[in-house]
């Protein structure tokens, strides 16, 4: 149930904001635009509520519950500049405006962009184990793990671990080793 709990805010994230967009660009409705784009959180907070009651109605937690809140995390951390650039991209294709900048390989504005993407990563897996934290301890009521052995056999508590996993690989593969590279100087003639 949950699995598709989240399978259905995904489609459903995608669904409103394609439409937000047709109704922005396609059809001039920004009233209607902005309606759907005020669904996109209220399709998380459905999620949230599908996972507290089925955790609260007894289930025990398992590992699509941990996703849900992953889930929830990264969506709250990429929402908005996942939005930002659907909006320019769709702009772009649907309503002449300017192809949406990249920033150029090794250039400062492409260093920044590793750096606040992995910040955003930090910040996704703090929002979800704040959720997962609330999830075991409040809504739950399993007692804050004493060693990783106990953490592992919660699929809540693991979670949060994981997601520390995902923060270093994140920062190795991204921004660490990014380096501004000077631009070749031109020769004069």
């Amino acid at each position: 149930m949950i699995i598709a709990g989240i399978a259905g805010a995904e489609a459903g994230f995608w669904i409103a904001l394609g439409l937000a967009l047709v109704a922005r660009y396609l059809l001039r409705q920004r009233t209607l635009s902005t309606v759907l784009l005020w669904s996109l959180p209220v399709i998380d907070l459905a999620l949230l509520a599908l996972v507290v009651i089925d955790l609260a109605g007894g289930s025990a937690p398992t590992a699509s519950h941990a996703l849900a809140a992953s889930y929830l995390g990264f969506t709250i951390a990429f929402g908005h500049p996942l939005i930002r650039w659907a909006d320019a991209a769709f702009a772009h294709r649907f309503a002449g405006a300017a192809r949406p900048p990249k920033p150029a390989k090794g250039s400062a504005a492409q260093v920044r962009a590793l750096w606040t993407e992995w910040l955003r990563v930090v910040l996704a897996a703090v929002i979800a184990s704040v959720i997962l934290a609330v999830l075991a301890l409040a809504v739950r009521r399993d007692p804050i793990p004493r060693t990783l052995e106990e953490a592992g056999a919660n699929p809540l508590w693991a979670q949060m671990i994981t997601l520390g996993v995902v923060v270093v690989i994140w920062f190795l593969a991204g921004p660490a080793f990014a380096r501004r590279t000077e631009a070749t100087p031109h020769a004069s003639s």
